[in-house]
This record gives C-alpha cells, structure tokens and sequence, in this order.
C-alpha cells in the first residue's frame, strides 16, 4: 500500500467511495431517474421575447401604422435588415417540469401601414396567468379571522384605556444628542 495511503486514511476512503460512484452510473433505471429527478436543484424559469395576448391580437386593424401596432404589441423582438416589412414577435418559456412553451407573430407592412398578420393561436391574458401558476393547490384554505382568545393577546394595556391619547401616540425612543462624524477625522 503506498505511504500516502498509510497516513490519510480518509484519502482511501475517498477513492473507494469515487470508485463506487462512478460504477454505479451505468446502473440507471427508470426508477432511479425518476427519484433523482425529484431532488434535482431548482432551474431559473427562462422567459424570452415578448409575449403577446389574444387580446393584443384583436386589436389589430390592417392600415394601423407602425406606431400604433408597437403601440400594442410593443417593439419586435426581431427586425431583420433584409425583411423591413416584417416584424417577429416570439415568445418562449421554459420551465422545470413543464414542457416548453413556443409562440410566434408576423406582423407584415405594406410601407408605413400594416398590411397582414400571421401566428399561433395565442391565450387570453387570463389563460396564460392560469399556466404560470404551477404550485399544487391543497383543498385547505387557512383561517383569516382571529377568535377573541387571540384578540386579547394584542389588546392595549389598561392605562391606554384611561388616556385615548397615548394609546393613539406610538412609542417613539428619543434621538440621540449628537451623531458620530461619517467620516473618520484626518
């Protein structure tokens, strides 16, 4: 056994515990994934582009300028050189445990009027707040009211009762006489 072994044992260890780490990752199952991918760190929602509501859609007119669809839609979020009379909105989220959502708008212009416009199907506004919220919702709603045991635990005490004024005056420590310089003397 060489020397360095001898002397840190927990150097051993280490390696016995790497060796077995490492032969069992060709032991995955389905199973296995499945539990790992429960205790997976959480992953940073990623939201690009602009997102653009059913809404927003109606509300487009051909003959509408370019300043009235940015107006409504917002600015593109791809203006291509070689295509001036064109606009792209597109809008992607991805999220853990959820699978990747894509929505695309083609804004076409005819000069300075807009001329057509081509896309996915895009959700109300209330469709799309309704597949944000992803948490599980449990049947119990908590209590909102207080009983009267635990009113009486914030009641003002019996000398506010006999002046109104103090108990409406709230205690405030007094201020200091002089402040410390900001700044450290030369």
């Amino acid at each position: 056994m060489p020397a360095i072994l001898q002397r840190r044992p927990w150097l051993l260890a280490a390696a016995v515990a790497a060796t077995l780490c490492l032969g069992a990752c060709s032991g995955f199952s389905d199973r296995t994934r499945g539990a790992l991918s429960a205790v997976t760190p959480y992953k940073v929602e990623v939201v690009q582009g602009n997102f653009v509501s059913k809404e927003q859609v109606a509300a487009l007119k051909p003959g509408m300028s370019r300043q009235q669809v940015r107006e409504i839609l917002g600015t593109s979020l791809l203006n291509d050189v070689f295509h001036a009379n064109r606009w792209d909105y597109v809008f992607t989220i991805r999220r853990q445990g959820v699978e990747p959502q894509e929505r695309r708008l083609t804004v076409y212009f005819n000069g300075e009027l807009m001329d057509r416009f081509e896309g996915d199907a895009m959700p109300s506004e209330e469709e799309f707040v309704a597949t944000l919220d992803t948490r599980k919702k449990s049947g119990k709603v908590p209590q909102l009211e207080a009983s009267e045991d635990e009113l009486k635990k914030f009641a003002p005490a019996k000398d506010a009762k006999a002046d109104p004024a103090a108990a409406a005056a709230p205690v405030v420590p007094p201020l200091p006489a002089a402040y410390p310089p900001l700044e450290a003397a030369r």
